[in-house]
C-alpha cells in the first residue's frame, strides 16, 4: 500500500508539472514567435516480485511479476511548428516562413528568436524592442565605382539603417544608347559647311538628314549637365556622331581599338559608326583607332569650370553584330540614351525589406540600393535550444551550432516584411489537454485517499 501512496504522489506531482506547462502555453497564446511545449510521461522503475521462468518439458514458461513504482516526466518538448502570419503594415516588422531564427546580439553572446517586431533606435541600429538587443546581419559596402553591395560571406554584425543620412553625388561613368537611325535618309555631302550641317540637323523636318538627341548626365559634384549627340549620315552604312556637353570645355572622344591600342586625338569630339547591310552596328572609330569586336564603347573626356581634373564617361553604343544598342533600319529616328548611372547628392528617406532579408534604401535623388541584409540561423535540432525569456533562445549542448547565412538559402526560410509570426498555441488542443490533465490529477488523488483508507482499515484490526 505504501507503494500505491508514492505512485499517487508521483502522479500528482507530474500532472501538476503538465498543468504548469499548459498554463504557460495558454498565457502565451498571443505572444509573437512563441513555441508551445508538451509534457510526455514514462513509467518509473518496477519492483520485481518474482522473475520469469523458461518453459520445461512438462511445464510452460512463467512471466515475471513486477509492481510499478509510479511515473516520471519523460520530456518537456518544444514544438517548433510554424505559427500563422499576421499583417501589421509596419515596415520594420519581419517574420520567417518555414525554418530559421533571427539573430540578436548582447555583447559577445548571441541569442535567437522568431519574434521579428524590430525597431530602429536613435542611432539607427535595428533592434529588438523588448530587450534593446541589436539584430545581426551584414551592412552594405561601397565598391570603387560607388556602387553599394552586401557581402554575406563575412561574420554578422550589428545592422544599422542610416535614416536621413546622405548619399554622395556620383559622376556618370556610362551612358547606354539604344533604338534606331533611319537608314532611308540621304547622306550629308562631304563638302557641307557647318551652316549647311546645322540645317540638316535642326532645320525643317522634310530637309533633315540626321537626328539630335539630348540626355542629362552628372559631373562629380552632382551638377546636372545636358549631353547632346548629333547623328548624321555620311555614306551608306556610315554615320557620324558629334558630342557636346553643356557648360563643359575640352570635350573630346576616344576609341580604344582591339588589342588595347589607343591613340587619342585631342579636341576631336566626333566619331563614326559603321553598320552592316542588315542594320546591325559593327564598329566605332575616332579616325585613328577602330573597335569592331565586343562592346562598342566610346570614351568621352571633358573639364568643368572650377575643377581642373579631366573627367571621363563611356558612351555605350551597343555590341558588334548585335541588334541591341544603336541600329540602322528604314524606320523613324528613335535613337536616344536609355540610361546613365550618375546622380546628385540625396538623403535616405525610406527603406523596405524583401524576401531575402535585404534592406533596400530609397533616396531623395531616386537611387535605390541595398543598405544591409538580415542574417538567419538554422539548427539541426532547434527543439534543443534553451529558452532565455523575451522570446529568445540560446545554444545548448544538444541544439547543435547555428548555421548562419542568407534567407531562402541552404534550408533557411524566407523573410516576410510587414508581418509578424503569431504563437503556435492551439487553444482547443490546450483545453483538451487541460481536461485530460485534470482527470489524471483527480485519479491520482483518489489513489492516495483509497490507499489511506486501506491503511486505516489495517490499523483498525488492532481494536
Amino acid at each position: 500500500m505504501m507503494r500505491s501512496l508514492y505512485s499517487g504522489v508521483a502522479g500528482l506531482k507530474n500532472h501538476q508539472t503538465r498543468m504548469d506547462v499548459i498554463g504557460n502555453n495558454i498565457s502565451n497564446v498571443n505572444t509573437h514567435g512563441f513555441k508551445y511545449e508538451r509534457v510526455t510521461f514514462m513509467d518509473m522503475i518496477s519492483q520485481e516480485v518474482s522473475g520469469a521462468a523458461e518453459p520445461r518439458d512438462n511445464v510452460g514458461g512463467i512471466n515475471p511479476m513486477q509492481v510499478g513504482l509510479g511515473m516520471v516526466v519523460a520530456s518537456i518538448d518544444k514544438i517548433m511548428t510554424q505559427g500563422s502570419l499576421q499583417a501589421t503594415g509596419k515596415n520594420t516588422d519581419v517574420a520567417i516562413s518555414r525554418d530559421g531564427f533571427f539573430i540578436v546580439n548582447d555583447g559577445d553572446k548571441q541569442f535567437f528568436t522568431r519574434a521579428g517586431m524590430f525597431n530602429v533606435d536613435r542611432d539607427g541600429f535595428y533592434v529588438h524592442p523588448g530587450s534593446g538587443l541589436r539584430v545581426q546581419g551584414w551592412n552594405a559596402r561601397t565598391d570603387a565605382r560607388g556602387n553599394s553591395f552586401v557581402n554575406s560571406t563575412g561574420s554578422p554584425e550589428d545592422i544599422r539603417i542610416p535614416l536621413y543620412g546622405k548619399k554622395p553625388a556620383k559622376a556618370t561613368s556610362e551612358v547606354v544608347y539604344e533604338s534606331n537611325l533611319n537608314q532611308a535618309v540621304l547622306a550629308v555631302p562631304p563638302d557641307a559647311t557647318e551652316e549647311q550641317l546645322h540645317d540638316f540637323l535642326y532645320g525643317a523636318a522634310e530637309n533633315r538628314r540626321g537626328h539630335v538627341t539630348t540626355f542629362n548626365v552628372y559631373d562629380d559634384q552632382g551638377n546636372k549637365r545636358e549631353l547632346r549627340m548629333e547623328f548624321y549620315k555620311t555614306a551608306d552604312n556610315r554615320w557620324n556622331a558629334r558630342v557636346n556637353l553643356d557648360n563643359a570645355s575640352n570635350v573630346s572622344v576616344n576609341v580604344v581599338g582591339p588589342g588595347g591600342q589607343d591613340t587619342a586625338v585631342g579636341g576631336n569630339n566626333s566619331f563614326e559608326l559603321g553598320f552592316s547591310s542588315d542594320g546591325r552596328i559593327l564598329s566605332v572609330s575616332d579616325g585613328v583607332d577602330t573597335n569592331n569586336t565586343g562592346k562598342l564603347g566610346v570614351q568621352m573626356s571633358f573639364r568643368i569650370p572650377g575643377n581642373p581634373a579631366v573627367q571621363t564617361l563611356t558612351l555605350n553604343m551597343g555590341e558588334s553584330g548585335a541588334v541591341k544598342g544603336v541600329t540602322q533600319y528604314a524606320s523613324t529616328f528613335t535613337t536616344h540614351a536609355k540610361e546613365q548611372d550618375g546622380y546628385p547628392m540625396g538623403y535616405l528617406e525610406s527603406f523596405s525589406i524583401d524576401n531575402s532579408g535585404t534592406i533596400i534604401g530609397s533616396f531623395t535623388n531616386g537611387v535605390k540600393e541595398p543598405l544591409a541584409k538580415i542574417a538567419m540561423a538554422i539548427f539541426t535540432n532547434p527543439a534543443g535550444l534553451t529558452k532565455e525569456g523575451d522570446t529568445k533562445f540560446s545554444i545548448s549542448m544538444n541544439s547543435g551550432d547555428p548555421i548562419i547565412g542568407e534567407a531562402g538559402v541552404g534550408g533557411r526560410g524566407n523573410i516576410n516584411a510587414g508581418v509578424l509570426e503569431m504563437s503556435n498555441v492551439d487553444l482547443s488542443e490546450q483545453f483538451t489537454d487541460m481536461i485530460v490533465t485534470q482527470r489524471g490529477f483527480q485519479a491520482n488523488s483518489r489513489t492516495i485517499t483509497t490507499s489511506d483508507q486501506m491503511i486505516q482499515e489495517l490499523l483498525g484490526l488492532k481494536r
